[in-house]
């Protein structure tokens, strides 16, 4: 019985090391608000319209749990149902279509759900911005958690280790000289092997997170609101990044483009503004920096070119110099929102880089985006008209769609050339 005891002993630390890693990632994967705001967020709010419909309620609208998740999985298979009230939902919002999410296991769904229904609306007042909701860090809670577990199983071992020096005793078993902790081989190995693994994950993490910046929100010379001009006044994007339509780059519009309003808009007598920070900005004040750049004299009406200067804004979206992106191509050819990569642009008074811009970012976007595919009436766009064999699997009812994927947009060559 007693050469069993070492067997047993290792089965007992290989189950304990196997349910504190489970358990673990059980608690991420049902990180509702993380996982909403990594899938979701970019098209969707709990409570209002972003380029799809407000999610509270969804399962009161749709009670059948089964069809939701469908519909999140892959929504063209329901589409192609014939379902009445996701064929009026497609319609309602433009027949853009939505991303599927085929990765997305039912529990990480009705974690989601959960948080979505549960998520309270962020409290706005006209005079102060108001309490900043702090966003749930549960990685804390998470490392004290496995801190306790770790605890918890050596000291089984230790409990192990001792009733085996007592039942040795008993039948007489000479016991082995014990070998201290710093010596033992095996919690040596196993130290060595843990900070392999954590050491090598964090030093690819650190690696595959160089050049990156989501979340970069610099301050600019003018405090430049998309939430009043995009968000309160309706002014269409393209109206200031007129190329983001038909040229490569966006660019940023030049400062004429601002003083066709504010030639007459001197003041601003909005909502207060606030910075990230919660401090206060003068609307008025900015303005009058915008006049300062463009040397005009709102008194005469006149401009005065010597003293104008160009503002120096601070770029936030950032490519590497190997990465080809054309905005022509997506916003005019693949009928992109800008929500879809800048975010809710029209909620923000100070923008910030919403997306990670990865290239796993780009291709999974690749592989879920449907192209707008020309049907059996002419509808759609007519370059790709030319993909005879797309047109036939659709026909024979071998596809059901087509992708970027499916036309090369996953090639190496589509981006790196």
């Amino acid at each position: 019985m007693t050469n069993h005891r070492p067997i047993v002993k290792k089965l007992l630390f290989s189950i304990l090391l196997l349910s504190l890693f489970s358990l673990g990632n059980r608690l991420f994967a049902q990180d509702g608000k993380a996982l909403f705001q990594t899938n979701c967020a970019s098209c969707h709010s709990p409570f209002k319209v972003v380029i799809g419909p407000a999610l509270k309620g969804a399962t009161e609208r749709i009670p059948d749990k089964k069809l939701l998740y469908d519909w999140i999985h892959n929504n063209t298979k329901v589409l192609a149902s014939g379902n009445a009230y996701f064929t009026a939902l497609y319609n309602q919002y433009n027949k853009t279509p939505m991303n599927t999410f085929p990765g997305l296991e039912n529990k990480d769904i009705d974690a989601i759900l959960k948080y979505v229904e549960t998520a309270q609306p962020p409290s706005t007042t006209v005079d102060g911005p108001g309490p900043k909701a702090e966003e749930s860090d549960n990685t804390l809670l998470y490392g004290i958690l496995t801190l306790i577990l770790a605890i918890i199983m050596f000291v089984l071992l230790q409990v192990n280790s001792t009733l085996k020096k007592l039942s040795d005793d008993k039948e007489g078993i000479p016991a082995a000289e014990p070998v201290p902790f710093w010596r033992n081989k095996t919690y040596l190995a196993l130290i060595i092997l843990v900070l392999f693994v954590v050491g090598g994950f964090w030093v690819v993490e650190g690696a595959i997170g160089l050049g990156r910046q989501q979340g970069y929100q610099p301050e600019q010379p003018i405090f430049y609101s998309h939430k009043v001009h995009a968000g309160v006044n309706q002014i269409s994007c393209l109206y200031c990044h007129s190329n983001a339509l038909d040229s490569k780059h966006a660019t940023v519009p030049p400062l004429n483009v601002c003083m066709n309003c504010h030639a007459a808009i001197n003041d601003y007598k909005g909502a207060k503004l606030y910075r990230e920070d919660g401090t206060e900005v003068d609307g008025t004040t900015e303005i009058q920096k915008l006049y300062s750049y463009t040397g005009y004299d709102p008194k005469t009406s006149t401009y005065n070119t010597a003293n104008a200067k160009p503002v120096e804004w601070i770029k936030i979206h950032n490519l590497p110099d190997h990465v080809f992106f054309s905005h022509a191509q997506h916003t005019k050819a693949g009928k992109v929102q800008c929500q879809t990569c800048h975010g809710p642009i029209q909620e923000m008074n100070e923008v910030k880089q919403f997306a990670p811009l990865s290239m796993g970012w780009c291709i999974n976007c690749h592989r879920t985006t449907k192209v707008n595919f020309p049907d059996s009436s002419g509808n759609g766009n007519k370059f790709y008209s030319i993909y005879e064999r797309f047109h036939k699997d659709l026909k024979t009812g071998q596809m059901d769609s087509v992708t970027v994927e499916n036309i090369g947009g996953t090639e190496c060559q589509k981006c790196h050339y």
